[in-house]
């Protein structure tokens, strides 16, 4: 996800305009191996840009975080409205617990958000952050919530009191993103600053800083069995991470789209990113078509040997998160064009059981 870029639109004579409009990128065949297809299922919409979305883990709901401030809250199944909290202000982030029972959201107000999915009640306000936080995070045994945006640091607070146990300094830039691991022993952080920095999370220092990207970080992600994260940003890459050596093992190129954000299948074997097209006349099309115009602004890529996959057109403009359910049939996405589309899976990608 992203709120501080901007691209001035592009006047183009109508002519030319219809003429990019109506390019299609043919794209080389993947190698041989395992691929996912993605269909758009349908679309959720929104009053302004829509900056989250995340399936609950027991993959009945969806939540659509937007500037128009609110969450939504949607049922899978029949697509339904269920519910709409409300917030004083433009909503940053919306995240799930790992019992489904709660949300918690960041918003444009510099307050964290816990609420009760069940009627919407405001468990909680937390107030902490001197400037906007961009996103939060749970662990996943609900006993800690990270967020972190603006002013640089990553407070994690306790659970289900919201008492601030720590705060994490040492990103020069905005926090971006953060996520815990699988196991819940680590927290890795995504910074303007172009670092990626592993923590414990009630512990003040990093235990890693992971450096190669030349732009800033904007999502990082880790692989169900931990033992990978990926991050991606402005310099049009997704790198892949050895989380025990910190060793940089695969770097997929999106030239020229830059990268918001990544979301790993529930099975490990697939990446989703989406982006904003970067080239001249991928931007040229998005600021002059406006919402008339599908952007191929997500990929499918292999894990495995980083092939893409697919490429799917359906946005108009930025896309700024992605999540796969965790059933393995669902993708859903996120865009500045005020929707939220829920992809249908050609093939199950659930994690296998025990």
């Amino acid at each position: 996800m992203n709120g501080g870029h901007s691209t001035a639109r592009l006047l183009l004579p109508i002519s030319l305009a219809l003429s990019i409009g109506s390019c299609s990128k043919s794209e080389p065949p993947a190698a041989p191996g395992p691929t996912l297809n993605a269909r758009p299922e349908h679309t959720f919409q929104h009053a302004r840009e829509v900056w989250t979305v995340s399936f609950s883990p027991d993959s009945q709901l969806l939540a659509t975080a937007s500037v128009d401030a609110t969450v939504k809250i949607w049922r899978v199944a029949d697509r339904s409205l269920v519910r709409t909290l409300t917030h004083p202000a433009g909503v940053t982030w919306a995240s799930f617990s790992p019992d489904s029972l709660s949300i918690a959201s960041t918003s444009y107000d510099n307050i964290v958000r816990l609420w009760r999915v069940s009627d919407g009640a405001l468990l909680e306000s937390l107030a902490g952050h001197s400037d906007v936080p961009w996103t939060v995070a749970f662990s996943p045994d609900n006993r800690w919530l990270a967020s972190a945006g603006a002013d640089k640091d990553i407070i994690v607070w306790r659970l289900p009191d919201g008492v601030r146990v720590q705060t994490l300094r040492g990103h020069a830039l905005t926090v971006w993103s953060v996520t815990f691991s699988p196991d819940g022993q680590l927290l890795a952080s995504g910074s303007f600053d172009r670092t990626l920095k592993l923590w414990r999370p009630t512990s003040a220092q990093a235990i890693r800083t992971l450096t190669g990207h030349t732009q800033a970080i904007l999502d990082v992600a880790f692989s169900p069995d931990g033992q990978l994260i990926a991050s991606g940003g402005d310099d049009s890459t997704v790198r892949l991470w050895h989380v025990g050596s910190g060793e940089n093992i695969r770097t997929l190129r999106t030239d020229p789209r830059h990268v918001y954000t990544i979301g790993f299948s529930p099975d490990g074997r697939f990446l989703a990113s989406g982006s904003r097209d970067r080239g001249m006349v991928g931007e040229a099309v998005q600021n002059f078509f406006g919402s008339g115009s599908k952007s191929e602004t997500m990929q499918i890529w292999r894990v495995g040997d980083g092939a893409r996959v697919q490429t799917l057109a359906a946005h108009a403009d930025d896309v700024h998160s992605v999540q796969f359910s965790q059933d393995g049939a669902w993708l859903a996405s996120a865009s500045s064009d005020h929707t939220a589309i829920l992809w249908r899976l050609d093939q199950s990608v659930r994690r296998p059981g025990p």
